[in-house]
């Protein structure tokens, strides 16, 4: 998916005052588009289904996002070097991007924190390689429970040694946790097969990346992730 289906949690957590950088795959994505109207194409679509294929496409993606670090935070990269704290770097990623996330954690310990949103890991082991960084989880119901079939979120969750959220969401789909759900009701063209609307699974997206980039990050006591809450009851604290 193009980097633009996260653009609301992008500009959600810009508007708490963090330097957000959202990062399109150069022949990964639908479409990439460059400066002078050079449009780029998916390649990969077409080509990466199996497991092995998903987990290289992971790797590279990690050294991209290590890359994309390097530039923001050297001296003589753009002007946001100046803005950007190197000592609170966070990433999240939804589906093949959540686990880019904890990929890129693995390679690179200046990524103090990470959000996997609904994708599995791929890698072997799973969430292997963070030591005591920080980590969650969020995911649909349907597919990432503990009893989901197929998930590789149980074996990530036993190499996770730091702090750590397994969380769920009732009525969630993948697409859940991007802005095409919410963008579709407009249209009106909404799932009725999905009973989480639009607008309720962009502010839980919203909620709980907030609050765990603002208790890891910034320090700041978040209730949210200490267990469920009447204020989102479709959210499950889980774990094996």
């Amino acid at each position: 998916m193009p980097r633009s289906t996260l653009t609301s949690l992008a500009d959600d957590l810009a508007s708490r005052g963090y330097a957000v950088a959202s990062v399109d795959r150069s022949y990964e994505s639908v479409g990439t588009d460059f400066p002078g109207g050079r449009l780029l194409a998916c390649a990969a679509c077409e080509q990466v289904g199996t497991r092995p294929e998903k987990a290289a496409v992971v790797r590279g993606r990690a050294k991209d996002m290590s890359f994309v670090i390097d530039e923001l935070t050297s001296r003589q990269g753009t002007w946001l070097s100046r803005v950007v704290d190197p000592r609170r770097i966070g990433i999240a990623g939804h589906s093949i991007g959540g686990a880019a996330a904890v990929a890129t954690m693995a390679i690179d310990d200046r990524v103090r924190a990470g959000v996997d949103l609904d994708g599995d890991f791929y890698a072997c082991p799973a969430g292997a390689g963070l030591g005591r960084r920080l980590f969650m989880m969020l995911g649909a119901e349907s597919t990432h429970s503990p009893q989901s079939v197929g998930t590789d979120w149980p074996d990530a969750w036993s190499h996770l040694n730091g702090w750590k959220r397994w969380l769920t969401a009732t009525g969630a789909e993948p697409f859940s946790f991007t802005d095409l759900p919410y963008l579709a009701g407009q249209l009106g063209l909404s799932d009725p097969a999905v009973p989480l609307s639009g607008e309720r699974g962009w502010n839980i997206t919203r909620d709980y990346v907030a609050a765990f980039f603002d208790l890891h990050l910034r320090g700041i006591p978040q209730p949210l992730l200490d267990g469920p809450t009447t204020s989102h009851p479709e959210i499950a604290f889980r774990q094996p």
